[in-house]
């Protein structure tokens, strides 16, 4: 399969099995995921798995920021979560801004490579990104902030992942305007 196969081809899958790559298997693929453009390769990024009762431990992270008891079921929805950081590195050169964009790529890079390997993907993000008892569960420190988690599992058999309609590139992609 082509890049440009794997392109077209990526889905998310909000549903996935219990099934998840190991530790081992993940690895080649960030090593892979972290060629992406990143200017003075400041490699401003890290991620985090969450398995088993990680996952439960972050759904109480969300509750008690949302002032509820209990745990979310929310992070239980996959086996793996992996947790995107953009870690800021000092640079005259490199602002914040493409920093994220680098840890970005490196996110939606391995989702690709995840996808390819077989394993349903989903990003997902939401509020609870920004609050303080999540942020001290991942560990961050002052310099890094969450992305969201790249939601893993397997793909159930004879199932389709959402399905999106074909981009119309001509709204998208244009000349330079001429000069006034």
């Amino acid at each position: 399969m082509t890049a440009f196969d794997a392109v077209r081809a990526r889905r998310s899958w909000s549903k996935v099995t219990d099934a998840a790559p190991t530790h081992d298997e993940l690895l080649p693929l960030v090593a892979a995921a972290g060629r992406v453009a990143d200017h003075s390769s400041l490699r401003p990024w890290r991620l985090i798995e969450l398995r088993g009762e990680d996952r439960e431990r972050l759904g109480r992270a969300i509750n008690r920021s949302a002032g509820e008891k209990g745990a979310s079921s929310k992070p239980l929805r996959a086996p793996l979560l992996i947790a995107v950081v953009v870690s800021y590195r000092p640079s005259e050169k490199v602002p914040r801004w493409e920093q994220v964009a680098a840890a970005a790529g490196v996110a939606h890079t391995l989702s690709l490579l995840l996808d390819e390997a077989g394993w349903g993907v989903i990003w997902r993000t939401g509020r609870w990104t920004r609050t303080d008892a999540v942020a001290a569960l991942h560990g961050l420190r002052d310099n890094e902030r969450l992305l969201g988690w790249l939601y893993v599992g397997g793909k159930p058999d004879g199932k389709l992942g959402g399905t999106r309609k074909e981009l119309d590139a001509e709204r998208y992609l244009s000349a330079l305007p001429a000069p006034r």
